[in-house]
Parts: C-alpha cells; structure tokens; sequence
C-alpha cells in the first residue's frame, strides 16, 4: 500500500511543476489578451490560419514573461495573501531563480519566433508590451501610485497592436482606437475586482484606489471612465471605422456598462462590485467579437 503511494505521488511530481509553470504565465488572464488579438487581426485583413497561431503563440509567451515576472517580483506580498499564498513561488514548489529565468526565456522565445515567423514590428511591439508591464507597472507602479492600474494598463492594451501590426506591417489610427478601448476599460475592470480585494491589497501595503483614496471616490472614478469607455467605443462609428452592428453592440454594451457602475456607486456592496467586474470580461470578448462580424459584413 506504501509503495502504491509513493508511486503515486512520483508519477504526480511532473504534472504539478507543468501545472506550476503555467500557472506563472497567468493563463486565465491571458485568454482577453489573445481574444483581442484573434479579432484585432481578423479585423484588420484576412490573415491566414497559420499567421493567426504563430502570432497567438507568440503573444502567449510574451505575456507569459511578464505574467512569470510578476509572480517572481510579487512572491513577497502572495505569501501575505490568502488569495495568492499558494502560488507556485510562495509555496515553495519553484524557486524565484528559476521563476525568474523562465519569465526573461519565455519573451526570449516570443521575440525571436515573432521576428522570424511574423514581423519585427510585431515583435517589437510584444516586448514593449513586456518591458511596460514588468518595469512600469510591476517594479515601479504597483506598489508606489493608486494610479498603477491606469498607467499600468497599457501593456495590457498591447495585444491590439501586435495582432494589427502582424496583419498589416504597420499600425494604423484604426489600431490605436482598439489600444484606446482596452486602455480606457481596464480601470473598471480591475477597480471593481480591488473593491472585492481591499483588505488585502491593505494588509500588504499595495496603494490600489481603494486603500488610499477610499470605496466611494473608486466607486466614483469607475462611473467616469465607465462614461469615457462608453464614449469612446461610439468615436470608431463616427470616424468610418466601423459600421452599424458594431455601433448598435457598442451602445447597447456601454449602456449596460453604466448601468451596473451606477448601481455600484449606489449600493456599494460586494455583489454590485463582483457583478460589474464579471459583466466587464464579457463586455470586451462582446465588442471585439462585434468588430470582427462588423467588419466582415
């Protein structure tokens, strides 16, 4: 029955470190990220399916990187988090050394294969994506300004970019606007989500907006950007960019979007935080998926 066991736990060990090193590349995250990217190129041309895999592949390991990065700077503040405590670095099961040679090969591996197999453009602006969120958002925003998330959130506005350039060879106004969107939308995305999350961020000493200046102006600053979002998301109609179906989602979307902002800054509970930030994945999976039919139609 003992050798049973430890067979048992033997044959477990491998799949654990995979699941491991995944889990650095923060998948979950990731799957907006490269849903941005797909329709970003689909909008932008009629890019084969092969350039579309190679060009996911290589934002994967970009962001992969810098999501690696982040586990291996923050590992201090997850081990203080029952949220993050057992991450991979915190519990022991992979060492920071090699979390953090993981990270640097990983966007190692996503320049040279953008570079070769797609553009030098696209490869280019991927790192830029990596080098913001590592070094500006990580290492001196995150812990430093309550405005981490705004500035911050522009590596995560990155994959737009990369699936236009892929497509194109260069970046158009067209790609901008769809930067601008993820832009504007990633502060009641992730404000939401640090309503739910404030004693923590509190006890580790992470300056999010709620700790520092309070649930009601967080609440308050989600309505404006919320606003600005709504607006800004109509502005591609105005320009020709997009035509009426993407317009109709567009406003139908925003108009939901306020709605749940408002009874967030009404109610002030968990749940109205936890709905608004759930309806916020949906929302930008919804409006790039629209601009795709849009465009194609």
């Amino acid at each position: 029955m003992e050798a049973s066991r430890v067979r048992t736990t033997a044959a477990a060990a491998p799949l654990q470190l995979l699941s491991d090193y995944v889990t650095l590349t923060k998948p979950r995250v990731q799957l907006l990220l490269l849903l941005t990217t797909i329709t970003t190129m689909y909008v932008a041309g009629d890019p084969s399916v092969a350039l579309v895999a190679v060009t996911v592949v290589g934002g994967f390991l970009s962001a992969g990187g810098a999501g690696a990065f982040n586990h291996w700077y923050d590992r201090d503040i997850d081990a203080a988090m029952g949220r993050t405590a057992s991450r991979p670095i915190p519990a022991g099961r992979i060492s920071p050394r090699a979390a953090l040679i993981y990270a640097f090969a990983l966007q190692a591996a996503s320049f040279l294969l953008l570079s070769l197999a797609v553009n030098v453009l696209a490869a280019c602006l991927a790192l830029a994506g990596f080098a913001w969120y590592t070094l500006v958002y990580t290492v001196w925003l995150k812990r430093r300004s309550p405005q981490n998330i705004v500035i911050g959130g522009a590596a995560g506005a990155v994959p737009p970019l990369v699936g236009w350039a892929a497509v194109t060879g260069s970046v158009a106004p067209a790609a901008l606007y769809l930067f601008a969107i993820v832009f504007y939308w990633t502060p009641p995305h992730f404000w939401a989500l640090s309503l739910l999350m404030k004693k923590e961020y509190e006890r580790v000493g992470v300056p999010m907006m709620p700790v520092v200046h309070g649930e009601k102006e967080t609440r308050r600053q989600i309505v404006l950007y919320t606003l600005l979002l709504t607006a800004l998301t109509l502005l591609p109609v105005a320009f020709g960019f997009f035509g009426a179906i993407y317009g109709v989602v567009a406003a139908l979307l925003g108009a939901a979007f306020i709605v749940l902002a408002l009874r967030l800054q009404r109610r002030a509970d968990r749940a109205s935080a936890l709905r608004s930030y759930l309806f916020s994945l949906g929302y930008l999976a919804v409006l790039f998926a629209a601009m795709v039919i849009d465009a194609r139609l």
